[in-house]
């Protein structure tokens, strides 16, 4: 069935808001946030990331969003790489995980507790 381009809903900034955020998940919310659970170690330096997005974002002063995050992870991702980071192609040895991916688990986990209507990541 032939649809024509102007009868196509135009993607708007939640879709990709949202989109950020499940990938994001996919890609190593998942996994850490399971790691995390299981070794309290990894859980304390979370959460003293968490702590960190959540102050660089003024989460003491206003409610924290899922576009703030977004836009926060997006922005460490991308300064990350400028630097030559490369983002893992395989599986994470989240006991010897970098700064970067740490920063990304703790978006991760301020966005696991957000109150939206954004629809879980798919199971995978």
């Amino acid at each position: 069935m032939y649809v024509p381009p102007n009868r196509l809903p135009a993607p708007t900034a939640v879709d990709g808001v949202q989109s950020t955020l499940v990938a994001l998940a996919n890609s190593i919310g998942l996994d850490g946030l399971a790691a995390a659970t299981a070794e309290p170690g990894l859980l304390a330096v979370v959460d003293q990331h968490a702590a960190a997005v959540r102050e660089s974002l003024h989460g003491d002063q206003r409610p924290l969003t899922a576009a703030a995050l977004a836009g926060y992870a997006e922005g460490v991702r991308s300064a990350a790489c400028e630097h030559g980071w490369q983002p893992p192609t395989g599986p994470v040895d989240w006991s010897a995980a970098d700064w970067v991916l740490v920063r990304l688990l703790a978006v991760c986990a301020l966005a696991a507790v957000l109150d939206t209507s954004a629809p879980p990541p798919p199971p995978l």
